[in-house]
């Protein structure tokens, strides 16, 4: 099995609206406002609106991710994206990265499955594999590097 590079996104998230204490944890959801994209094979367009992440904090800690949100290329061509994983860190590191500081990647743990999947004929091909992602937080836009697996 290998990576290989598919698509970068930067997500512009609105601030977090905190949902309260549930039993898996403290329930938020980040709501993204916007963003782009850029892919493989000259591939480019934008985040839309209204997609979030709803997220759990749970008592370890380590903070669970379910975003769903939409990428639109530049021909008009809607991608789906689905993406759950998590985010370990330290709490120092979680209380910068929450305050907006500059926060180098390698310091905790953020990643994702993503799985993409669209109706545009030249992009079939996104239906039928599995990615990965590393990601990177800052104080309103998050940075994610996705990988399809081989």
């Amino acid at each position: 099995m290998e990576l290989a590079p598919l698509i970068a996104i930067q997500v512009q998230v609105e601030p977090p609206h905190e949902l309260g204490s549930q039993p898996a944890g403290e329930r938020r959801a980040i709501v993204f406002s916007g963003g782009t994209f850029t892919g493989r094979d000259g591939l480019t367009g934008v985040v839309a609106a209204g997609g979030a992440d709803w997220q759990t904090l749970r008592p370890d800690g380590v903070l669970d991710i379910d975003a769903h949100y939409a990428l639109v290329t530049e021909q008009g061509e809607h991608i789906e994206v689905r993406s759950t994983g998590v985010r370990d860190a330290s709490p120092e590191v979680a209380r910068r990265i929450a305050a907006g500081e500059p926060v180098d990647p390698s310091e905790y743990y953020f990643r994702t499955h993503i799985r993409l999947t669209t109706s545009a004929p030249r992009l079939e091909w996104m239906n039928r594999l599995i990615a990965v992602s590393n990601g990177r937080r800052d104080r309103s836009v998050v940075h994610i590097d996705v990988h399809e697996v081989r």
